[in-house]
């Protein structure tokens, strides 16, 4: 498949997966009556910032579908993103907080797994996760306050 044909279909799914993701899980009024802690940003800042990483994880999956020894690599990097789609719909859809809390920890754990599996073949890959990982894991911590705050 020519190279420029399959980032674009790996745009295609992971930016498209996410908005359509993120239009049917809007957060509502349960979510706004919920009690938040001190350091839940504004709702303004969740779309920017998952644009910039959505587009470093599309080119990231595009780059290991082209190596020859994708093996576990492209079986984490599938992984996080089932995981990733899945957060939304179970704390936003079906508000199930603590469930989701499940979800967001398990998506943690395999990135940094797919950091350091990354980090032996394909260094750019690992780093280009950083931010994403540090941000899973920020959301870890707000999803764990807000289960904790909420019960």
């Amino acid at each position: 498949m020519n190279k420029a044909v399959s980032f674009a279909l790996f745009l295609l799914v992971v930016m498209g997966g996410g908005i359509a993701i993120g239009t049917l899980t809007v957060p509502g009024e349960w979510y706004g009556a919920l009690e938040k802690p001190f350091f839940n940003p504004p709702s303004w800042v969740f779309g920017p910032v998952w644009t910039v990483l959505y587009l470093m994880i599309a080119f990231v999956g595009w780059r290991i579908w082209h190596r020859e020894d994708t093996g576990a690599l492209m079986g984490f990097w599938i992984l996080q993103m089932g995981l990733n789609f899945l957060w939304s719909p179970i704390f936003f859809g079906a508000q199930e907080p603590l469930w989701a809390l499940g979800v967001i920890v398990f998506l943690f754990f395999t990135l940094l797994l797919f950091m350091r599996l990354a980090w032996r073949t394909d260094r750019l890959s690992a780093v280009l996760f950083v931010p994403y990982a540090a941000w899973v894991g920020f959301a870890t911590m707000l999803n764990g306050a807000i289960v904790l705050l909420n019960m």
